[in-house]
């Protein structure tokens, strides 16, 4: 083979966006992926709304981030450049109501994905499939495929593996334990965007939303919806939530407002202005069916009383006991340190050898800020390899 080729490792998004990028500068380009298709996770994704980027103001988007290092990243190929980037694979775009960017109805998932292959064959792109990834060395790379193994030589090599969570789609992390064998710094996996187990008193509920609340913890809060299920909640909100409650020991409690346009002084004046306070609840403060159900598991006398009932409404308990597993979650946390990787996203201590996407110690809410972080990061190492 050519020995200078580049070499990427993961046909998912951060490993296509660097091949194009690379291929577009002229450079040849061979990706390898250990299942027999390209971007399983991206598809996956996009069974439940798909989201590819957030139309946000940049400087209130990249706050979205939790590490200086990917939000400059973002910074750079940002939430426009990506609408930009659709649009000339002939994918157009539009704002929906929550401010995420979709696809126009016409596009399904695989339909975006075949556009962005179809791109890269013409760029000369060229992506070898059902290679598992065993190791490298400062020449070569190795992988597992059809009962065979192989070496492949490279110049610069790209690791673009993913994360740990829904290992169907091919994100088992079995990269961490050989870069750990290279003592290259990883944190742990943990699990991120993940629903929260909580008492089972909660579990009669399941199945029920609330809408347009606000959840905090501490300082943070989020407003949006969350669904009871029959292990705890889930929702955007509680998403948000991860990165700070994973600081702390379990169990701890988040707050529920279920009321969030009124104060507690004007919840209290509602309720005592009758004795009937489901009648207050319904009709009055429109609180939802859930709502009033979640409110009826309190006891008599606490649901009697307008202070203290006020009081709940606003700051509703919920004790969380522990995250979900990390193969049911939609990201981790976790990964490869930034401070493993120069500036380029090479690793210190191997050149030519570079990081993208998931599988580098950052964390992003969902809403299109996880894609965002894949696309950037791998526009990121195209260009380091690509103008060096």
């Amino acid at each position: 083979m050519n020995e200078d080729q580049i070499i990427i490792i993961g046909a998912g998004p951060a490993g296509l966006m660097a091949a194009q990028i690379l291929a577009e500068k002229g450079l040849k380009v061979h990706v390898y992926e250990q299942n027999k298709a390209a971007a399983r996770k991206f598809l996956v994704a996009g069974n439940g709304g798909f989201n590819l980027t957030h139309s946000e103001e940049i400087e209130s988007f990249i706050q979205k981030y939790d590490a200086p290092e990917i939000q400059n990243i973002v910074r750079n190929f940002d939430n426009q450049k990506v609408i930009g980037w659709l649009s000339e694979l002939g994918i157009t775009t539009y704002v929906g109501s929550s401010g995420k960017i979709f696809p126009t109805k016409n596009f399904k998932p695989i339909q975006v994905l075949k556009a962005w292959l179809t791109h890269l064959e013409s760029l000369g792109v060229t992506i070898h499939y059902e290679h598992r990834f065993e190791d490298f060395d400062e020449s070569f790379v190795y992988f597992k495929t059809t009962g065979q193994e192989i070496k492949v030589r490279y110049s610069k090599l790209i690791l673009a593996m993913g994360g740990g969570s829904w290992k169907k789609t091919g994100s088992d992390a079995k990269w961490i334990d050989i870069l750990r064998a290279k003592n290259i710094e990883i944190n742990p996996l943990q699990s991120a965007n993940s629903g929260y187990d909580t008492d089972s008193g909660l579990h009669q509920l399941a199945g029920q939303y609330l809408k347009n609340i606000k959840v905090s913890f501490g300082e943070h809060a989020k407003v949006g919806e969350i669904v009871f299920t029959n292990y705890g909640i889930e929702g955007s909100p509680l998403y948000y939530l991860n990165r700070f409650t994973r600081k702390h020991d379990l169990p701890l409690t988040v707050y529920l407002d279920l009321k969030p346009g009124l104060s507690e002084t004007d919840i209290v004046a509602a309720l005592q202005a009758s004795h009937n306070k489901s009648s207050v609840l319904k009709k009055k403060l429109k609180l939802s069916e859930t709502a009033i159900n979640l409110l009826k598991t309190l006891d008599k006398e606490t649901y009697t009383n307008s202070e203290s009932l006020a009081h709940k409404i606003k700051y509703f308990p919920v004790e969380v006991r522990s995250l979900r597993p990390i193969d049911e979650v939609i990201s981790t946390s976790g990964g490869v340190r930034f401070s493993a990787l120069n500036s380029q996203l090479e690793l210190i201590g191997f050149p030519n050898v570079y990081c993208a996407g998931e599988m580098i110690d950052w964390e992003a809410p969902t809403g299109g800020y996880l894609l965002q972080a894949c696309f950037s990061t791998g526009f990121w190492v195209g260009n380091s390899i690509g103008n060096s």
